[in-house]
């Protein structure tokens, strides 16, 4: 069986990038329905249309949506429950914009990119989950965050991308504390660096070839979405580090154990 036989899945920032990678591989093990976001229609249409050659009965929605807005948020979240006939077995919140680039310290930072970076990175994943969280909660899902180091690690000149990986890590972990025992799991990605445009833009001067391509970061991805993780839940996984082995140990606890543990750390 497909890892992610039958189920429904929503991927924003779809377009391109690691959510492209995630959206094709989510087709090929089985997804039932994957609804997609990002701002770029055209990126999008292609995606939509590369998942209808490789996997014709996955049902495939594309929205278009600048989720810097609530009202896209809105818009996205109506239209994917709609698609969805009221259920979400999946969530993975890897929209992000970078900000300004080159990338400028905290004192020349302009604050309407500040805001919008935060709207984007932050308060967009808040507000969406909020809205698709009711398409879980009869039947418990995965609700995975696409995070960064630059969210444990104040780097200079990383300014609000960074502080806005900051917040979205406490924004998982409340959200893993508070639906503890809800059958709706929580956690959330550092896939590290990537062959990608956005970290192409962040370090311009960085050698690609010392970087993942998104391809071989999507694993932990599939086994957060799968029912192999049922769970497992208020975890921070590093997508080119051994999570593997921390996935096996975790595993072999027994769920108390495990639950006192998630806790602890989440």
């Amino acid at each position: 069986m497909k890892r992610v036989e039958g189920k429904h899945i929503v991927v924003t920032g779809a377009s391109k990038g690691l959510g492209r990678t995630l959206a094709l591989d989510f087709a090929r093990e089985g997804a039932a329905a994957l609804v997609l976001a990002a701002r770029s229609a055209d990126r999008l249409y292609q995606v939509k249309e590369e998942i209808r050659a490789i996997a014709p009965g996955t049902r495939v929605l594309a929205v278009p949506a600048d989720l810097r807005h609530a009202e896209a948020v809105e818009r996205l979240a109506a239209a994917a429950l709609a698609e969805l006939r009221g259920r979400v077995d999946v969530l993975v919140n890897n929209a992000s914009d970078l900000g300004p680039s080159p990338m400028p310290y905290l004192l020349d930072y302009p604050p309407e990119d500040f805001r919008r970076v935060l709207e984007t990175n932050l308060i967009a994943p808040f507000l969406l989950t909020r809205k698709l969280l009711p398409g879980m909660l009869a039947h418990g899902g995965s609700l995975i965050n696409v995070t960064s180091d630059a969210g444990i690690n104040g780097y200079p000149g990383w300014g609000a991308y960074g502080i806005s990986k900051f917040g979205l890590e406490g924004l998982s972990q409340t959200w893993a504390a508070e639906l503890e025992g809800t059958g709706i799991r929580v956690n959330w990605v550092d896939p590290g660096d990537m062959r990608t445009d956005m970290h192409r833009a962040a370090d311009p001067d960085g050698d690609p070839s010392q970087w993942a391509d998104p391809a071989d970061v999507a694993e932990v991805f599939l086994w957060l979405a799968s029912d192999a993780s049922r769970g497992i839940t208020g975890r921070r996984f590093r997508a080119q580090e051994d999570w593997r082995a921390e996935a096996g140990t975790i595993g072999a606890e027994s769920p108390s154990e495990h639950d006192a543990l998630a806790t602890e750390e989440g």
